[in-house]
């Protein structure tokens, strides 16, 4: 199995000479693993494994397998749906960095949320995540701990046909929301409007509302700016075209 694994993991570089030579390998004795006919030394194959991002596994199961373990969305039964989304949205769709958001408490209908969320693509990985930080006075109005790690949310983001889509979750899988947005007409180009439903059972409130976000990229400034204006706010607090989107008079249908 390790030779067979070793000469997958190959098949990817033209020259084994130079692939020899980067894994501080004799070509000769790397031959002899592709052939079964020799295996490596414990600090050897230590070597193989950083070399090639994979683990001790290559010595008892098939490469290919390997590299779908832990990559459920991406992995052989949903890589065709929802990882198709996902691997498509690209930063013209919904670009990296910073965002404001503005939407309608779900625990007091009388005020508003602002919030910052930072949206990202990780390097080497096919996938675009959002982290972010639930206020600290919504938190405390709950009754729940308002500390840094209490009101962290992440989340992955997938694209379909007219819009973004993103599931996003407290740690330990606390209160999931699923939010919908779509790109809005502005000066900048740079605004969403859609909506994030929460799950929690019926009867406990509101459950969906109208959300907007505006594209701060990578400015350090603004973000400062909104991280200190985050929390609860009076409709005549918002942003003016943040208002408008958002139609706090009309009912959300």
């Amino acid at each position: 199995m390790f030779g067979t694994n070793l000469r997958h993991l190959a098949r990817n570089y033209p020259s084994i000479s130079e692939l020899s030579r980067q894994l501080g390998i004799n070509r000769t004795q790397f031959n002899r693993y592709v052939s079964g006919e020799s295996f490596p030394r414990p600090d050897v194959l230590d070597r193989i494994c950083n070399f090639f991002d994979v683990d001790a596994r290559i010595l008892l199961e098939p490469v290919e397998v390997i590299g779908h373990q832990g990559q459920i969305l991406n992995g052989p039964f949903l890589a065709d749906f929802l990882g198709h989304g996902i691997r498509q949205l690209n930063p013209e769709m919904f670009p990296s960095g910073f965002y404001r958001f503005t939407r309608r408490s779900f625990v007091n209908s009388d005020k508003f949320i602002i919030g910052l969320a930072y949206v990202f693509r990780a390097s080497g990985q096919a996938a675009t995540f959002i982290k972010g930080y639930e206020a600290k006075d919504a938190m405390r109005y709950q009754g729940l701990p308002d500390s840094t790690r209490a009101r962290e949310f992440r989340g992955v983001l997938t694209c379909h046909e007219d819009g973004v889509a993103f599931v996003i979750s407290r740690r330990n899988a606390m209160t999931y929301s699923f939010n919908y947005l779509a790109r809005v007409g502005s000066m900048e180009n740079n605004f969403w409007l859609g909506y994030v439903a929460r799950t929690v059972r019926d009867g406990s409130g509101e459950r969906v509302t109208r959300m907007v976000y505006e594209h701060l990229g990578h400015d350090m400034g603004r973000a400062l700016a909104t991280a200190r204006s985050a929390g609860f706010a009076d409709e005549d607090a918002l942003l003016p075209y943040h208002r408008h989107l958002l139609r706090p008079d009309m009912p959300f249908r």
